[in-house]
């Protein structure tokens, strides 16, 4: 079968590997459908270090089942089904606790294990991990569905994280597809204030028709001072961090209200949070990290099947499987918020 393999910084590459099939009875099959590249693929696409084995990419994908182990219950050969980012039994004491990501049993995609970049992945603890759809693998909704996967559930995780509510303001930074994820979920669990700090215009467009009320351009401290601003100089009870690098978490402590909380999502690409004197003295609250999307998906998908939410707008191009590596150089070019792939 074909699949993505990246090689190193620049060096993606759609070739030939070993045909995705059972090895364990909890294993199930899945012919591939839709995949995606994720803005944390960038970063290794960005500095990973050159090695001659490769690494199979991809996390986020649906698909059809095409074989089922002989331990699988509840899913059947022809399902149409999604996966979240990280595989896991849901049945263990973390996965009980809607902490999927730390499933004592579970683990990631690709490695050494099949991707969501190529024509098929073999699932592991197959019955805990895919949700089945009720859709045919040709719906309009697919895009959308597809964001149950990782992106829109981890949009969802930080603005749940932060306690975003009705009586809420709300800032989100970072108008890439986790930010604009992060504006339509506080969106929908009611909040009525959404500063939505980015720069680029069609991404913040997008943040507005999204629910975002209100689009600050500026970085910094005249990012800090136009949000405070816009607060009657308080800043917002929560504020939805979804860039991961250390400007983006200082501007956060900087924006957020005395007694407020910074939830964090983007992957962290710094060694230390600067929480320092002035954010203890106002009792801010850091939480966030890792989605774990498995607890999140039955919640948000009847949204999606009845048209209440389009999260799948975030799509802005399609690519077919070999032309993988161009969706690559779009995203971290910014020539493309973020790229669907089409086996």
């Amino acid at each position: 079968m074909r699949a993505t393999v990246m090689y190193g910084a620049g060096d993606v590459r759609v070739e030939n590997v070993p045909d995705a099939r059972l090895a364990e009875p909890t294993d199930a099959v899945v012919r591939v459908v839709a995949g995606c590249i994720c803005g944390s693929d960038l970063w290794p696409y960005g500095s990973m270090e050159a090695t001659g084995q490769g690494r199979r990419m991809g996390h986020e994908f649906l698909g059809v089942v095409e074989e089922l182990g002989s331990e699988v219950r509840g899913l059947r050969q022809g399902d149409l089904v999604v996966a979240p980012f990280v595989w896991a039994d849901n049945t263990c004491d973390f996965c009980r606790e809607g902490l999927q990501t730390s499933c004592r049993h579970g683990g990631l995609w690709g490695n050494d294990l099949d991707g969501g970049q190529g024509e098929a992945v073999r699932v592991p603890q197959a019955q805990g991990t895919l949700v089945r759809l009720p859709v045919g693998a040709d719906s309009a909704l697919l895009a959308s569905l597809l964001t149950l996967s990782d992106v829109f559930s981890t949009g969802h995780h930080c603005a749940v994280t932060a306690g975003v509510s009705p009586r809420t303001s709300v800032t989100v930074i970072g108008d890439g597809a986790v930010g604009l994820s992060a504006v339509l979920a506080a969106r929908r669990l009611g909040a009525e204030q959404i500063i939505l700090m980015g720069r680029h215009k069609d991404r913040t467009d997008l943040g507005r028709e999204f629910g975002a009320t209100d689009v600050v351009a500026e970085r910094g401290e005249a990012g800090v001072e136009r949000v405070r601003e816009l607060t009657g100089g308080d800043g917002t009870h929560t504020v939805l961090e979804c860039v991961g690098l250390r400007p983006a978490i200082e501007t956060a402590l900087g924006v957020v209200r005395a007694g407020g909380a910074v939830s964090r999502v983007g992957a962290p690409q710094y060694t230390e949070v600067p929480m320092d004197f002035d954010a203890f003295f106002r009792n801010v609250t850091l939480t966030g990290g890792v989605a774990p999307a498995r607890a999140y998906i039955e919640e948000l998908l009847p949204d999606v099947l009845d048209g209440k939410i389009d999260p799948g707008r975030v799509f802005d191009r399609v690519v077919g499987l070999d032309d993988t590596p161009a969706g690559y150089r779009a995203m971290a070019d910014r020539e493309a918020l973020k790229v669907l792939i089409r086996p």
